[in-house]
């Protein structure tokens, strides 16, 4: 049986560090993203998630404000803990953090298109490069989603 998976709010430099370590692993090492790209401007006005299994750090996302409304970004995973549901616990969190009379969107790896798809994201305008990935833009739509 897996182990439970925590999501809180990172709120100490040291939850900072352990994010930031993970969205290096995946961003920087995994899918080569310059850390340029990667650490922007928006990192201390954004609200930041950390996932945690059995005590370790495994996951990652942040959403911040911005002139369109929500935008939920830097979703990031460790490879191992991919299958294990940590994905969604972070998006399920995010959305319950939000204001949901706000316009909430993402820019979504075209692979994982489908994943957000489940949690009522729909796919809008055409595919987008964005850090050398391909992307869409993808907004939330609660009535679309595919969980009860």
């Amino acid at each position: 049986m897996d182990k439970e998976i925590i999501v809180e709010v990172a709120d100490s430099p040291q939850s900072m560090e352990a994010i930031f370590g993970v969205r290096r692993e995946v961003f920087v090492i995994e899918q080569q993203v310059s850390e340029e790209e990667e650490y922007d401007e928006f990192e201390t006005s954004s609200t930041h998630l950390v996932a945690s299994c059995d005590n370790r750090v495994v996951g990652t996302c942040r959403y911040r404000n911005t002139s369109d409304g929500i935008k939920m970004e830097r979703f990031a995973v460790l490879k191992e803990f991919r299958t294990r549901s940590v994905g969604a616990s972070l998006l399920l969190a995010a959305l319950a953090d939000v204001d949901q009379n706000k316009f909430i969107y993402l820019h979504a790896q075209v692979q994982v298109v489908g994943f957000y798809k489940k949690y009522g994201f729909i796919q809008v305008g055409e595919r987008f490069e964005e850090a050398g990935i391909q992307h869409y833009k993808m907004v939330y739509s609660p009535q679309d989603s595919k969980i009860n």
